[in-house]
């Protein structure tokens, strides 16, 4: 009876004799030491198999880091998206690399989550806050990546529960960044280019995420009827915008190019970021600290405080909950003053004494 282990690639496999039968496979993972031991189960196992006795290992159990593999090629090439989850995979793939998706609990989360938490607190611009000035955005989105992962491994029957459920999320702090009518018509100026002029307009007056606007094409653009068709969102859900009559003579001067299917494109590809263009828009316009995410808050921002109820607002936005759009309840006080003031804010009305 003999055993080995050989490497292809990055991964170990097992090749043993055991009673003049040949046992061959992967054992799944990279580390040479894991590999040994997985193989010296194995054999255990084919051994108590012989005997009629209970085995002790599911070979049907899945590496995270194999799982992992199959579920990043599953992804949406988003490029966004996919860079995201590498950023985020950085941190729990050297952590969960070599584990089975079986042996992960929800005590593992939320062990990671605390070891993220701390990194966070150890961090410079961290030292010496306070608790809740502290922005722990990171980490959660490293939580929801996994979470999304888990649900992979369910849809795939690899596992029966998600061990994040019920896991909450570290503080956030909230940025809510808009700019004014001045500071907008600024922005739009300092583009250095139709195509990325074009882009800040239709952002601020949809309120789309970025890649819903890179996403978008003619076939779900309806000029006759003044309506915009989202489709394939962030929350899987379509959605309609109507086409004001300031955005439909943005649309009316996009010159269609017969070679592309999109709406925004470069010499008939598709657009896949206009990051460096905004950025340069930006510096020209004297604003710092805008990100292109930040149009969609101003967007918003204009329509609560133009008297839009946050239900109908959050319906343009394409909020799956009320929570998200609550974020904007703080300019309703505003709103409603204003509504207040001009009915009975002007000299000439009715004085009650």
């Amino acid at each position: 009876m003999s055993e080995n282990i050989r490497k292809r690639g990055n991964i170990w496999y097992y090749d043993m004799m055991i009673d003049g039968v040949r046992y061959k496979g992967t054992t799944k993972t990279t580390d040479k030491s894991l590999a040994e031991k997985i193989a010296s189960t194995i054999k255990s196992d084919i051994l108590r198999q012989k005997h009629d006795l209970p085995t002790k290992v599911n070979y049907n159990d899945k590496i995270f880091s194999e799982v992992w593999e199959e579920y990043f090629k599953s992804l949406n090439n988003a490029t966004t998206t996919v860079k995201r989850k590498i950023v985020a995979s950085n941190h729990f793939l050297p952590l969960f690399g070599n584990t089975s998706i079986k042996n992960i609990s929800t005590t593992d989360i939320k062990n990671y989550q605390l070891g993220r938490k701390f990194e966070t607190l150890a961090l410079n611009k961290n030292k010496g806050k306070r608790e809740q000035d502290i922005d722990y955005s990171s980490a959660n989105k490293e939580k929801a990546v996994l979470s999304n992962f888990f649900n992979f491994c369910i849809e795939n029957k690899y596992l029966d529960k998600n061990p994040c459920t019920g896991i909450k999320k570290l503080n956030e702090l909230s940025r809510l960044k808009t700019l004014n009518d001045e500071d907008i018509q600024k922005l739009i100026s300092g583009a250095t280019n139709k195509l990325t002029r074009d882009l800040i307009t239709f952002l601020i007056y949809t309120g789309c995420r970025k890649g819903e606007a890179l996403n978008l094409k003619w076939d779900d653009v309806d000029l006759k009827n003044g309506v915009i068709a989202i489709k394939g969102t962030k929350t899987k859900y379509d959605r309609h915008i109507p086409i004001s009559n300031a955005l439909k003579a943005i649309l009316g001067d996009i010159k269609r190019n017969q070679d592309s299917l999109y709406v925004f494109e470069r010499n008939g590809a598709k657009l896949t970021d206009f990051k460096r263009s905004f950025h340069t828009a930006c510096r020209n316009a004297g604003l710092k600290d805008l990100r292109i995410h930040d149009l969609r808050h101003v967007f918003a921002s204009k329509m609560v405080m133009g008297g839009t109820s946050l239900y109908i607002t959050g319906e343009l936005l394409g909020h799956r909950t009320t929570q998200m759009t609550k974020r904007y309840s703080h300019l309703v006080p505003e709103t409603l003053k204003k509504a207040v003031d001009d009915v009975w804010g002007k000299k000439d009305k009715i004085i009650i004494k």
